[in-house]
């Protein structure tokens, strides 16, 4: 009887801050690969490059149209994987709810499907959009 074969190598891990379902999506240096787009128009929101990948739990209302979402009525959802952008000016398309408390929805601007994202008014250069609200190209 010959000793079983050892397992083949592993492959390498995914950058260290992406979870499994993610690491498709994030580069080496941990910025998006692909473009963001929303997910019910297709419109698009961010360019490969512009975000870094960050994970933060956070409460997003239910998706909805821009006004109901302001309203922040009914369920939400936890969501905890981000595209993470530092500059208002990096979006190519985004809209923004009015303010819930200190914090700003973000939303489609040209079908205002959302909210897709989430802007704390005490941090001005932190913007998340969760990847589970967004589809990519």
């Amino acid at each position: 009887m010959e000793p079983a074969a050892a397992p083949p190598p592993s492959p390498p891990p995914p950058p260290a801050a992406a979870a499994p379902g993610s690491a498709e999506l994030v580069c080496a240096q941990g910025r998006n690969l692909k473009a963001v787009l929303c997910q019910r128009c297709g419109s698009r929101v961010l360019l490969p490059g512009a975000a870094t990948f960050a994970r933060r739990e956070l409460l997003l209302p239910a998706m909805r149209k821009k006004a109901a979402a302001a309203a922040g009525s009914g369920g939400g959802d936890v969501v905890r994987e981000h595209w993470l952008v530092r500059d208002m000016f990096s979006f190519e398309n985004v809209g923004f709810t009015r303010d819930v408390g200190n914090v700003k929805f973000l939303v489609c601007a040209d079908c205002e499907a959302g909210p897709i994202g989430w802007h704390c008014l005490d941090d001005k250069d932190s913007f998340y959009v969760a990847l589970e609200r967004v589809a990519h190209e």
